[in-house]
């Protein structure tokens, strides 16, 4: 039975592999267009504080920092790194 559930969780500890590695690879490319993007809102936000609009200039600077490194972007990198655990557990049920 144990030698069953081993060779169902090959496939799975392959797909997860394949996974982690292609969403490695997009949230490198998302992490510069956010960066790049949070940016141009920050600045936008800067010119609604000095245009007496600073209710917009605050949901611009939330916005700016949803899309910064720091907001969406680690939110989807610690799954990432959840997903890359699940792998190594399974691969170390496979071995073990």
């Amino acid at each position: 039975m144990r030698l069953l559930l081993k060779i169902l969780a090959a496939p799975a500890m392959l797909l997860l592999t394949l996974a982690v590695a292609f969403c490695t690879f997009l949230l490198s490319v998302a992490g510069f267009l956010s960066w790049i993007l949070s940016v141009l809102v920050a600045v936008g936000a800067a010119m609604l504080f000095f245009s007496h609009q600073p209710m917009g200039g605050i949901a611009f600077l939330v916005i700016a920092f949803l899309i910064s490194p720091y907001g969406l972007p680690a939110l989807a990198a610690w799954v990432v790194g959840k997903l890359d655990g699940l792998k190594f557990s399974l691969r170390d049920f496979i071995m073990g």
